[in-house]
């Protein structure tokens, strides 16, 4: 049975365009897979504590030799690699900050990269066979040749740190000039009308197979 781990980033809730494309793209997965197990986490709204010297002792050694802060501490990461492990494919629906990704999605990061867990000692990533799919939604334009292009940081750190455990067929859908809708130029409805069936297309010609 293929899963899904569908992640959201944006504190906007209804009105974030990342939410709703993702939304939007996890629906068109659970069409096609209708047996198939979504794994959802919102790291906005339920926000993943930092990693901390507890949670560093505890990654650095064997559980026999954790104390109960060590556990306490690694638990939560613990819980976030097994989502990862058990997903076939993964979407990311998130804004871009800054020109790089939201604290909330690096604090994920921070707690699924994870020596003898997503990669090992030579470096070598674990998390082979498994397919993200990322929703980059931000007020300017990043597409190829845009004016801002080089400005954005989100997506090649994230290709890179999912390459890095194991995650190399990576593709992101650039949902630029959303501040649009901000400046009242377009509405929400009218931005998702036009980029969820593009999102969805991009995505959808390739999913895990059943």
């Amino acid at each position: 049975m293929p899963t899904l781990l569908h992640l959201d980033v944006s504190p906007r809730g209804d009105y974030s365009v990342s939410r709703q494309l993702s939304k939007a793209v996890a629906e068109d997965w659970k069409k096609n897979y209708p047996g198939g197990k979504v794994i959802y986490r919102d790291l906005s709204h339920k926000p993943l504590p930092f990693v901390d010297l507890p949670w560093i002792a505890a990654a650095y050694s064997t559980p026999d030799q954790h104390t109960p802060e060590q556990q306490r501490a690694i638990a939560v990461s613990n819980e976030l690699v097994a989502e990862l492990l058990a997903a076939d494919e993964i979407v990311i629906g998130s804004p871009m900050y800054d020109f790089n990704v939201p604290a909330s999605l690096k604090g994920w990061v921070d707690h699924i990269v994870r020596l003898g867990r997503t990669f090992n000692e030579k470096y070598q990533g674990l998390l082979q066979a498994k397919k993200a799919r990322i929703v980059m939604a931000s007020g300017g334009s990043y597409e190829p040749g845009a004016y801002m292009e080089k400005a954005d940081f989100f997506s090649p750190y994230i290709r890179f740190v999912l390459g890095f455990i194991g995650i190399t067929d990576v593709e992101i859908y650039l949902a630029g000039g959303t501040s649009a809708i901000n400046q009242g130029t377009t509405t929400l409805n009218a931005y998702l009308a036009e980029h969820a069936p593009r999102a969805v297309a991009q995505f959808s010609k390739d999913l895990v197979a059943a």
